[in-house]
């Protein structure tokens, strides 16, 4: 079997290698046609078209998602996901790299795809948009995407190779603030100024900010406060972020926020209400026997994929992908794709995002996840450990 296993490997590399001037033109091609969350249309187009060319089944449009797509190859043995990102961010475009993640995941999926029958297990390519913001994963997950699924990945681009992004569970919240109008000047008794309260409202929580965990965050904006400097604002709005190192321990940071909010709208005679997102970003939880595979596979090119905490460069922040590793075994490797130093969402890592180190990232990830698709099909062992990981993850927690 570990013949088999090697030979397997060599053909998929050999096949990421074939594959590479049409995943380098096409990694270009997103990277040059930003597109925001569910807007993805070009990036969906010219991924299935290429998933079709290579003759996969491809369904567009999946799941209840205009932007989303998924093609299978293979029809028994256990069924590995592999995850492409595409969306990039406004005005600085592809400053997370998600063109590499397409791409790395495009010639994952596409060169397993060619051994998928003879290795004996199933394949999914996996198109997710909407990963800045929009719970794409979520979206798709409630419509059934990640039913019957063994085991999910997909790889980070970053300014290091690491087995994990530091991730935090997150959620945000839209939050106004009611008081009455009165002109600034005749009158200015008679109003409730709605702007106060949010300004007091933010000040409350830099306050609270001394006193939470070094792992959350709370941040916010805000988005309207008022329509002229000489009427008392009647109405205000802001926008915030709540961030917290599980999705358990992020519901009673939610409560202290919202108490920050009720005290200022009292203090100030106003009232105030809330609306939550509809999708909470899960904290990712890295499947340690499929890490494993993938840095041994990793080291194979060369690269050394290290513990964030190891090497003293983390990468923090949130992403969907965590709720889908509360669903299926999942990792979340990040591979290096910009000289050290450079920070994901930056001008700087956008111009990365295309460049030579860029593009080895594109044909080293897709290799490495291959071979990992590979192990997880071919090492009983492996997809056991796999599993029996996978079981000890918070069960009590709603991620959907």
């Amino acid at each position: 079997m570990n013949n088999d296993i090697e030979s397997l490997k060599d053909a998929v590399c050999a096949e990421v290698d074939r594959l590479a001037p049409q995943l380098l033109k096409a990694s270009h091609d997103i990277h040059a046609h930003p597109e925001l969350n569910f807007e993805e249309h070009y990036a969906h187009d010219l991924l299935t078209d290429l998933l079709e060319q290579a003759g996969l089944a491809t369904q567009r449009h999946a799941y209840g998602t205009e932007t989303a797509f998924e093609a299978r190859a293979g029809d028994t043995g256990f069924d590995i996901a592999v995850l492409c990102e595409y969306d990039a961010l406004p005005a600085i475009g592809h400053a997370c790299g998600h063109n590499i993640i397409a791409t790395a995941g495009l010639g994952a999926g596409l060169a397993a795809a060619t051994v998928a029958q003879r290795a004996g297990g199933r394949l999914r390519i996996m198109g997710t948009p909407a990963e800045e913001g929009g719970g794409g994963k979520i979206v798709m997950a409630r419509n059934g995407a990640f039913a019957g699924v063994d085991a999910a990945m997909m790889v980070h681009p970053a300014d290091a190779d690491l087995i994990r992004m530091d991730t935090l569970a997150l959620q945000t919240v839209d939050v106004e603030f009611h008081g009455k109008a009165a002109h600034a000047a005749a009158a200015p008794h008679e109003g409730r100024n709605a702007l106060d309260a949010a300004v007091l409202g933010y000040m409350n929580v830099a306050a609270l900010r001394q006193h939470i965990g070094p792992n959350e965050r709370i941040h916010g904006i805000i988005t309207k406060g008022g329509d002229k400097a000489n009427i008392v604002p009647a109405e205000t709005e802001m926008n915030w972020i709540v961030r917290s190192q599980t999705i358990a321990s992020l519901q009673p940071l939610k409560e202290r926020v919202l108490q920050c909010f009720g005290g200022a709208a009292a203090a100030c005679g106003c009232t105030t209400s809330n609306t939550w997102n509809t999708h909470t970003y899960a904290d990712m939880i890295d499947n340690g026997p499929m890490v494993a595979s993938y840095v041994a596979n990793s080291s194979r090119l060369g690269r050394s994929v290290v513990d964030p905490t190891v090497l003293g460069r983390r990468v923090v922040g949130s992403t969907d992908m965590g709720n889908v590793s509360y669903l299926v075994p999942s990792i979340h490797p990040m591979i290096k794709t910009a000289p050290d130093g450079v920070p994901i969402h930056t001008v700087d890592f956008a111009r990365w995002a295309i460049s030579p180190l860029a593009n080895r990232a594109i044909i080293d990830g897709a290799k490495a996840m291959a071979m990992t698709v590979i192990d997880l099909w071919c090492d009983p062992h492996l997809m056991n450990s796999t599993k029996e990981a996978f079981s000890h993850r918070p069960t009590n927690v709603e991620v959907l």
